[in-house]
């Protein structure tokens, strides 16, 4: 089969796609043909090499934390999944390698993919949508008519968040660049967009919960948090990633009812209420280009530039 891979650290133009052996399930595992997979914003500092500390993987190594397609084996003990079932879901925590023809993963890690939504579609939200889920219900707690600021609001997260946001009854404030502020308001649903380079921290509001996809001057939007506030970290400044991790660490740890952040490893229940969500109409992907296998390399070099509207995604059966 075909995988993106690389040897080394470094630009974009070290992925390649490279012909692999076809892995099996192993008990408990699942076989999906891989119609589709998103391409993360946080794989870019792991194939950089700046956070080569947080993986003992050799290479070559992988790409790709999310997916959508079709079952086609089952390993031992497994008897929810029937070849031939649509299914969308996430590589095992802190691992990747969807951007293949084939994967083998926990079951735990699949739900059934939503109802009237293609594969490649469905694959631009298993990552952030879970991730903008966990923020908002388990860690924020967000409440029907809570002030919710969204930093990074265009964004493959951002914009599930949004969405969410008003799915759950809060009155959204979204910060995006200047050419999204409207989108984001006829699009998503925000309630008020604003554009990130012009509105300084202290022109905001306060508000009750802040989800920051940004990972930047985390203690001035600290500040624009209400009495009872909290502050979800999503993201760290990519230019001082080890700096702004233990800052934003040390924020938690001091403050832990104000500032929340976490690695994002949903349970199977999760993946699937993101699958009832987009069923129910509270959230639907957002994607900005669909790029062929050959453009793996492509999707980084625009996602480094930045300016993306939601994910990109790599189609990857029958091309």
């Amino acid at each position: 089969m075909r995988a993106v891979q690389y040897d080394r650290y470094g630009p974009p133009e070290m992925l390649r796609v490279d012909e692999v052996a076809m892995p099996s399930p192993g008990p408990g595992e699942v076989l999906v043909e891989v119609y589709a997979a998103s391409v993360d914003a946080g794989e870019i500092a792991f194939r950089a090499g700046r956070l080569r500390w947080m993986t003992r993987a050799g290479f070559p190594r992988r790409v790709g934390g999310d997916f959508a397609g079709r079952v086609v084996e089952a390993g031992a003990g497994v008897s929810a999944w029937r070849t031939g079932g649509a299914v969308w879901g996430l590589m095992p925590h802190l691992t990747f390698g969807a951007i293949a023809e084939y994967v083998a993963v926990p079951e735990r890690r699949l739900s059934r993919a939503p109802k009237d939504l293609s594969l490649v579609d469905a694959a631009a939200l298993p990552v952030s949508g879970t991730t903008a889920l966990t923020a908002l219900r388990d860690k924020a707690q967000l409440a029907p008519g809570e002030r919710l600021l969204v930093r990074g609001a265009a964004g493959g997260v951002g914009s599930v968040a949004v969405q969410l946001g008003k799915a759950l009854g809060a009155h959204v404030t979204a910060l995006a660049g200047a050419r999204n502020v409207d989108w984001v308001v006829a699009e998503l649903g925000a309630d008020v967009a604003l554009d990130y380079r012009t509105t300084r921290p202290e022109d905001l509001d306060h508000f009750d919960v802040i989800v920051d996809v940004v990972g930047t001057d985390l203690g001035a939007y600290q500040a624009r948090l209400a009495r009872r506030g909290r502050l979800i970290a999503l993201a760290f400044d990519p230019d001082h990633i080890v700096t702004s991790m233990l800052g934003t660490g040390l924020r938690a740890v001091v403050r832990p009812s104000r500032v929340k952040l976490f690695s994002n490893d949903p349970s199977a229940e999760r993946i699937a209420e993101l699958a009832r969500g987009v069923e129910a109409g509270d959230v639907r992907p957002v994607i900005d280009t669909v790029f062929p296998l050959a453009y793996i390399a492509e999707a980084h070099r625009r996602l480094e530039r930045g300016g993306v509207r939601g994910k990109f995604v790599i189609e990857v059966r029958g091309v």
